[in-house]
């Protein structure tokens, strides 16, 4: 093992020896890497004569670039868009971000964890959080609704198994038992449990109500107090997007943090859907737990494994992406924006509750719970789920998405409000022509 990684498990270790083996072999492995890298911090520090140690090309004193390039980028310099990013994040972005996640979670408020750690968007940090914390052959219990790039990038990609709870109970909301049942079913087995909690959810748009997040909490409490290692991750893809007023408006994250020190909590999220910035791949991923001693240095040693995960995978995340986020998230009308756009996914929201309340939908399909995020889902009742789906692309031009032999996801996100009345009208034609 490299010293500088022997040395990270042993301030880990110190801190909370139950988060020491909550790490994949992988995970105890890795470390930041001094050499390049550190002598390259300090030349950046001290040379101020001739600096030769930066990959990068340089004229006259400034980041070398095309004309052709910067002509397409507004207000951002070479050096604050075309170099490279500390594998780390750029500081004042993590920094930034750290405080926005107190500011819209205020139980974080007064409660030790780490600066988040940028990635290159949330699909990345669930590989992250994988490579971390999840050994090939361990399992990862996920919703039996769930986003299909999980399996590519666990089992496929890193040889997890996946399990399954179920999301849904019969008589509306989470199916809380269920999930109780698969985590003691997993703790019995190997004394930790992995879990994935995705709220809102993505396919359903469904995210807890307070008394959900509260009794979800007090699961996992009883889990950590009878022994079990507890590693959870909350991907907060569509994190803020909460409809309804009884939808818990906090992260789960705000609420596991420092809640035991057998939980450790992973909070995965980003600007992706938060800031609307698809693709420029922003995302950040977070810890925290019970911490008995320096939370600082334990939080630090995490943050330099995980900056080395990044190191040895892409390196760095798009130092153009990060100055866009940071900038924006820095201008006086970003609350505005944030707020306008808000309310418009919330009236089409608003809206597909309206519609669907007409009864003659109810012989066509159910509808599955939702109150948040970008997604609402139908479960077919009698014509299967992927045949009506090539059919309605086909003869009328309606993009779906199907789950399974029964469910269509539909992305209210994309589909303007004055357009949902017409979507549900062609979905519930198409059911009766493949009836007939």
């Amino acid at each position: 093992m490299n010293p500088l990684a022997k040395e990270l498990n042993e301030i880990i270790a110190s801190a909370n020896p139950e988060a020491a083996r909550m790490l994949s072999e992988t995970g105890r492995q890795l470390f930041f890497p001094k050499g390049i890298l550190s002598q390259g911090a300090e030349a950046k520090e001290k040379a101020h004569y001739i600096n030769a140690t930066i990959g990068i090309a340089k004229e006259k004193g400034h980041t070398m670039a095309f004309d052709s390039v910067m002509a397409n980028i507004c207000d951002l310099p070479a050096s604050q868009s075309l170099t490279y990013a500390p594998s780390y994040g750029i500081p004042e972005l993590r920094r930034h971000w750290q405080q926005a996640l107190v500011e819209k979670n205020p139980s974080l408020a007064g409660k030790d964890f780490s600066l988040p750690v940028v990635t290159c968007g949330i699909t990345h940090g669930v590989s992250l959080f994988g490579t971390l914390w999840v050994d090939p052959g361990e399992t990862v219990l996920l919703p039996d609704m769930m986003w299909g790039n999980y399996n590519l990038i666990l089992s496929v990609m890193r040889g997890v198994s996946i399990g399954h709870y179920p999301l849904f109970s019969s008589d509306g909301g989470l199916d809380l038992r269920g999930l109780e049942r698969s985590l003691a079913e997993a703790a019995a087995e190997r004394g930790k449990v992995n879990l994935i909690l995705n709220f809102p959810n993505n396919p359903s748009g469904y995210a807890p109500t307070t008394a959900e997040g509260d009794e979800i909490c007090g699961i996992l409490l009883k889990l950590a107090e009878a022994g079990t290692r507890v590693v959870v991750a909350l991907d907060d893809s569509y994190f803020g997007l909460f409809y309804e007023p009884e939808t818990m408006k906090e992260s789960l994250f705000a609420r596991l943090c420092g809640l035991h020190p057998r939980i450790l909590a992973v909070k995965l999220d980003g600007a992706t859907k938060e800031n609307f910035v698809w693709g420029l791949r922003v995302g950040f991923i977070t810890y925290g737990t019970g911490v008995d001693g320096e939370a600082g240095a334990f939080y630090e040693a995490l943050e330099k494994k995980t900056a080395g995960a990044v190191r040895g995978s892409i390196s760095n995340a798009s130092h153009l992406s990060q100055s866009i986020v940071l900038k924006s998230m820095q201008s006086s009308v970003y609350a505005r924006e944030k707020k306008e756009k808000f309310d418009i996914l919330a009236a089409r929201a608003r809206r597909v509750r309206e519609v669907l309340s007409d009864e003659r939908y109810a012989d066509a399909w159910d509808v599955y719970p939702f109150n948040a995020g970008y997604f609402m889902c139908i479960r077919l009742k009698r014509v299967n789920a992927e045949k009506l789906r090539r059919h309605l692309l086909d003869k009328y031009g309606i993009g779906l998405i199907s789950i399974g032999e029964h469910n269509l996801r539909i992305a209210f996100s994309c589909v303007e409000e004055d357009l949902i009345k017409p979507l549900f009208d062609s979905i519930l034609k198409g059911v009766r022509e493949l009836e007939t």
